[in-house]
C-alpha cells in the first residue's frame, strides 16, 4: 500500500514523470529485500553467522591459513544455515584473501590488530601476541547471533542449533575454565567498545590470550544453566554453559579410541594443545589418530594441489639420486687407496664423525623439506622415500654394510604400522603396545649401531678415503683396490 500511495500522489506528473517514479520505487525495493542465500560469499547477509579469525606474523601463517579454508568449505559442505566469516588482519595477503572469497564463498571482514597490552608480562606465548583480534565477533552488527571458532575445529555435523542460545556460551572442557575454540555471542557495538576500553585500562589477563581476557569478562559462566536448545526454535536470552559434545577436546578419544560423551550431541572436535601437533601437519598421523580425520576432510573439500608439484618434484629427486647412486657405486671405491701405514687417529676420528652425521642427516633432512599441510600417507611415503636415497650415498660412500645402516629405517616403518593398528580396544593398550615395540626394538637399533661403528674402523684402518691433495699418481705405498 505505500508504494501505491505514494504512485497516486504523482499521478498529475505526466505519465513520463509516473515511469521514471515507477523505475525508483522497483530499484528501492529491490535493494531493500534480504533474500536468502547459499553460505556462500557474494549473497545477502543471513541472519546468523559461523566467524572465525586470521592474522600473521607467526611461524605457521601458512598452515593456518589452510586451515582456515578447509573450516570454511567444510562447513559449506555440511549444510550450514548461516554466513561465513573471516576476521582477517589487513596484513593478510590479498591472495588469500580473494581465495576465501571467490573459492571458498566466505565473507571477509578486514580489522587493524588489536593491541595486545599484556605481550611483556612474564610467561606470555609469543603466538598469541594477536589473538585478541577474536573480539571483533562482537563488532559483527549485522548479524543476530555469531558463532566465533578456531580453526583447528573439526565439525561432525552442523550445528545451527547454537544460533538460538542467549548472549554468551561457551563449553568448559576445563572443569574450571571455559574454552573459546567455540563460543556463541550476541554482537553489540557497546560490548565490543567496552572490551576494548578494558584492554586499554589493563583488565587483568591471566595468560595474555584472548583465552584470558574473555575468561574474565565473563566469570560468572561457571554458575549459569546448560543451554538446551528450544523446540520452538526461539532464541534465549542471557548466558548459558554449552554441553561438552559442542567441544569435544581430542585427549578425550584418544584414551578411549572413540566418543564417549553423553551430555549433548557429539558436533564438533577440537585440538587443543601443542601448535606443532595440530591435525593438519602430516606428523600428526598415527602419532595422533584423528589427524587422518582432518585430512579425509580436506580431501573431500580443499584437496591438495597446492602440495601436489612439490611432492612430485622431491619423489623424482630422490628417485634420480638412488638410480645415480646405484649406477656410480663401482666408482665410489676407486677414490680409496689401499694404505701401509695406518691413517692418523685424528683422520680416523673426523671420518667417523662425518659418516655418523652423514646418517643422522639422511634421517633428519627429509622431514623438513615435506610441505607441511600434505596429506600423513604421502608424507611419510616421502620422508621414507628420501632418507632411503640419503642413506644409499652414505652407505657407498663409506662402504658400510647395508642392512645395518637400514635397521633404523625399517623400525621407523614398523612404529607407524604399530601406531596405525585399527584395532586397539583403548589408548592405553595402544601406548603399551608402541612401548613394547619400542622395547624390542631398542637393542637392534643398539646393536646395530655397534656394527656401524666397527664396520666403520675397519673401512679406516684399511682404505684413505682421502688422497692427498696434489697427487698425480699414487704415492709410494699405495696400490688401487681397483
Amino acid at each position: 500500500m505505500a508504494w501505491e500511495e505514494r504512485l497516486q500522489r504523482h499521478n498529475g506528473g505526466g505519465l513520463l514523470r509516473r515511469l521514471l517514479l515507477l523505475s525508483l520505487l522497483a530499484a528501492a525495493a529491490a535493494a531493500t529485500a534480504t533474500p536468502e542465500t547459499g553460505a556462500q560469499g557474494g549473497g545477502a547477509t543471513r541472519r546468523n553467522a559461523y566467524a572465525t579469525m586470521m592474522y600473521m606474523g607467526t611461524p605457521r601463517d601458512y598452515e593456518f591459513y589452510v586451515a582456515t579454508r578447509v573450516l570454511v568449505r567444510s562447513l559449506a559442505r555440511i549444510g550450514v544455515d548461516a554466513d561465513l566469516v573471516v576476521i582477517a588482519s589487513n596484513d593478510v595477503p590479498l591472495r588469500w584473501v580473494q581465495a576465501l572469497e571467490q573459492e571458498d564463498g566466505a565473507k571477509v571482514v578486514r580489522v587493524d590488530n588489536l593491541n595486545n597490552p599484556y605481550k611483556n608480562q612474564p610467561h606470555f606465548d609469543r603466538r598469541f601476541k594477536l589473538s585478541l583480534n577474536k573480539l571483533y565477533a562482537w563488532n559483527l552488527v549485522d548479524y543476530e547471533r555469531v558463532i566465533m571458532l578456531d580453526v583447528d575445529n573439526l565439525f561432525l555435523r552442523k550445528a545451527d542449533e547454537l544460533f538460538q542460545c542467549g548472549q554468551f556460551c561457551a563449553v568448559f572442557i576445563n572443569p574450571c575454565i571455559f574454552h573459546t575454540g567455540l563460543f556463541v555471542l550476541q554482537p553489540s557495538a557497546l560490548v565490543f567498545k567496552d572490551m576494548v576500553h578494558q584492554l586499554e585500562v589493563g583488565k587483568e589477563n591471566p595468560d595474555g590470550a584472548d583465552q584470558g581476557f574473555i575468561g574474565g569478562y565473563f566469570p560468572d559462566l561457571l554458575d549459569k544453566p546448560m543451554f538446551h536448545p528450544p523446540a520452538n526454535g526461539t532464541k534465549l536470552e542471557g548466558n548459558y554453559r554449552l554441553p561438552l559434545g559442542y567441544q569435544m577436546d581430542a585427549s578425550y578419544y584418544y584414551l578411549r579410541l572413540r566418543w564417549n560423551i553423553p551430555c549433548g550431541p557429539n558436533s564438533v572436535i577440537t585440538f587443543p594443545g601443542a601448535p606443532w601437533l595440530k591435525p593438519w601437519y602430516w606428523w600428526s598421523w598415527p602419532v595422533l589418530p584423528l589427524g587422518i580425520s582432518w585430512h579425509e576432510q580436506r580431501r573431500h573439500t580443499l584437496g591438495y594441489s597446492a602440495e601436489m608439484p612439490f611432492a612430485l618434484i622431491q619423489t623424482v629427486f630422490y628417485l634420480a639420486m638412488i638410480a645415480m647412486t646405484r649406477l656410480a657405486r663401482p666408482n665410489f671405491s676407486k677414490l680409496c687407496y689401499r694404505r701401509t701405514d695406518k691413517s692418523t687417529s685424528l683422520i680416523q676420528t673426523s671420518l667417523k664423525v662425518v659418516a655418523i652425521w652423514s646418517i643422522l642427516a639422511a634421517y633428519t633432512i627429509p622431514f623438513f623439506l615435506i610441505p607441511h599441510t600434505i596429506h600423513p600417507l604421502l608424507g611419510w611415503s616421502l620422508y621414507l622415500l628420501g632418507s632411503f636415497a640419503l642413506l644409499s650415498i652414505t652407505i657407498n660412500a663409506f662402504l658400510l654394510p647395508t642392512l645395518t645402516i637400514l635397521v633404523p629405517w625399517f623400525g621407523i616403518i614398523g612404529t607407524l604400522l604399530v601406531m596405525a593398528f585399527p584395532w586397539y580396544q583403548d589408548g592405553v593398550v595402544r601406548a603399551l603396545a608402541v612401548f613394547g615395540y619400542a622395547f624390542c626394538c631398542a637393542p637392534l637399533v643398539w646393536t646395530s649401531f655397534g656394527k656401524v661403528m666397527t664396520s666403520l674402523q675397519v673401512s679406516l684402518e684399511r682404505e684413505g678415503f682421502l688422497p692427498r691433495l696434489g697427487e698425480s699418481s699414487p704415492a709410494p705405498g699405495f696400490n688401487k683396490l681397483y
